[in-house]
């Protein structure tokens, strides 16, 4: 069996970073009552919950990888992003045989990928014309 087992988005301000994922994807999240400051998110059903935003100080702000998430609509989610904080960093361009996908980051800085799957398989469409923030 696979899949996200744990992620961590570290933040300067973790109430702020927990408000950013729940106003663009609809992912809960719950304070955790261990003995540091952290976060348990539904980002789905049940076995793809994770734990993050861990961090109320980002410790190493150059070695994070990049988390993509799986929407229906880059531009229906790259609108949600930038009205909860975030900004494009690079525009949806096509991944043949994939997809659409755009780099984005949070309001706090962290970044993650926009995968918009191409249900045919083609991904060959021309990129949505976002601006790049």
């Amino acid at each position: 069996m696979s899949g996200t087992f744990h992620y961590e988005l570290p933040a300067q301000d973790p109430e702020r970073a927990v408000r950013f994922y729940r106003d663009v994807f609809g992912w809960k999240a719950e304070a955790w009552p261990g003995p540091w400051k952290t976060w348990l998110i539904t980002a789905g059903p049940e076995a793809d919950s994770a734990a993050g935003p861990g961090s109320a100080t980002r410790p190493n702000p150059l070695g994070w990888g990049v988390n993509t998430i799986q929407v229906e609509s880059l531009e229906k989610t790259s609108a949600r992003v930038r009205a909860a904080g975030g900004r494009i960093i690079e525009p949806a361009f096509p991944l043949p045989g994939i997809g659409l996908y755009s780099l984005c980051a949070d309001s706090e800085g962290n970044r993650f990928g926009l995968m918009q799957v191409d249900a045919e398989g083609g991904g060959a469409r021309p990129p949505i014309p976002l601006p790049r923030d």
